[in-house]
């Protein structure tokens, strides 16, 4: 067997006898990893082709649906293989406890990416998880209205209205309108909305829909000065915005790992603000709680996945090395070049806002009279991962990443530019 070379015999042999290790170390397998990303390779500003090496994906390969699922960079992937099988060769306890502290470093660097103090966040498993948290945990009953934007995720939307159902309190929904019609009007419809039995405000940062970018900081500020609760779901802005929140001032903000910030899947964060905690009570009670701040009553989850955890911490420093608002600039970039690319088709509808102050990087849009489930497959097909839209404004959407070059771009456009000249 060559040194340099690996065939599938030879992959068979080495997995039989020696597993993932003994491939790991095989330099036909070794050379395919690259260095960890660090800020000298960077220099002034992102070498955006060396940070697209740093993922698994070919290069003939666009993936376009960091909205659902983000690929995890390869330093990142390593840190969580490299835990996990670290904690299955040697689960003492000496290494167990040591694994357990890996949610007070993680939690800390989730502080500092918000901008928060880091006795304010719990390390959940996601968006989902961390909503529910929120509607399980406020007392709330008959008399008590919350009020939500119609097209929240089903874990901000369905979740208060199943539990309104048990517990007597209403759900008011502010209905969304297309084209975004700015954020003065979303500011005004929840100010109209809000009644003395108001209780909780609950609203997308950036709508995985259409696109449509909201209003945060002022919205929460309209709950403060009527006295209510702010939630805020950021499983579209987190990793992908450059979110301050200190500056927002939510009494609530969720998000996922998975999506944009491009970390280990099943973890998550939940801000809670200081005002808010007297009133937020725990959702599950189990062992190993945080060891510092709200997590040492809210984080009793029993066993959790630590090397993925330590891998989120990890991910984390990947996205600060890069910077977040280059990596904002970059997705801004990217869309509005994917925007430009569909309105030069003759047919396209266009459901996102071209503003670039009303949406990020979430492109939602109607091929023509094309089927959207024929237009997924042949985009797959073609190199291109999406994902459709139902409803009212069905279609395509693309939501492009700063892993994501030109020529990703340049691939989708030209794709759907074929599909409406040729048919499917």
């Amino acid at each position: 067997m060559s040194s340099t070379s690996l065939n599938r015999r030879d992959f068979a042999r080495l997995f039989a006898y020696g597993g993932s290790a003994a491939l790991m170390a095989h330099p036909a397998i070794a050379s395919l990893r690259p260095r960890p990303l660090s800020a000298a390779d960077l220099g002034p500003a992102p070498d955006w082709e060396r940070v697209r090496d740093q993922f698994l994906m070919p290069r003939d390969l666009a993936v376009l649906n960091a909205a659902n699922l983000c690929p995890t960079p390869q330093p990142t992937i390593r840190s969580v293989t490299d835990h996990t099988e670290r904690m299955d060769r040697a689960p003492v306890p000496t290494l167990r406890r040591q694994m357990t502290g890996v949610k007070e470093t993680t939690r800390t660097l989730l502080g500092e990416y918000l901008r928060v103090p880091g006795d304010d966040i719990l390390v959940t498993r996601n968006t989902s998880e961390s909503n529910n948290f929120v509607s399980n945990g406020l007392d709330l009953g008959p008399g008590d209205e919350v009020l939500i934007y119609a097209e929240n995720h089903p874990s901000n939307n369905r979740a208060w209205k199943a539990k309104g159902e048990r517990f007597g309190y209403t759900v008011v929904e502010v209905e969304p309108v297309n084209p975004h019609p700015g954020p003065d009007y979303y500011l005004e419809a929840f100010a109209r909305a809000i009644t003395p039995r108001t209780r909780v405000l609950s609203f997308t940062h950036l709508t995985n829909t259409m696109g449509d970018l909201f209003p945060a900081r002022e919205l929460c500020a309209l709950a403060r000065e009527r006295g209510i609760l702010s939630m805020v779901d950021g499983a579209q802005s987190f990793g992908l915005l450059d979110v301050d929140l200190s500056e927002i001032r939510p009494d609530f903000y969720s998000g996922s790992g998975h999506k944009w910030p491009c970390g280990p899947k099943e973890v998550g964060v939940l801000y809670v603000s200081p005002a808010a905690q007297e009133q937020f009570h725990a959702s599950i009670y189990s062992a190993y709680t945080g060891q510092s701040g709200l997590s040492r009553t809210h984080e009793g989850m029993g066993q959790r996945d630590e090397p993925a955890i330590q891998g989120f911490g990890d991910q984390l420093r990947f996205l600060q090395e890069i910077g977040r608002a280059e990596i904002e600039a970059r997705s801004r970039e990217l869309a509005s070049a994917l925007i430009e690319g569909l309105q030069s088709i003759d047919g396209t509808t266009l459901w996102t806002s071209p503003d670039p102050n009303l949406r990020v990087a979430v492109v939602s849009f109607q091929p023509g009279n094309l089927e959207p489930g024929r237009v997924l497959a042949a985009l797959e097909e073609d190199g291109v991962v999406a994902a459709t839209r139902g409803g009212e404004r069905p279609g395509i959407r693309f939501s492009p990443h700063y892993y994501n070059t030109m020529a990703d771009i340049d691939r989708a456009v030209s794709s759907i530019g074929r599909y409406m000249r040729t048919g499917l």
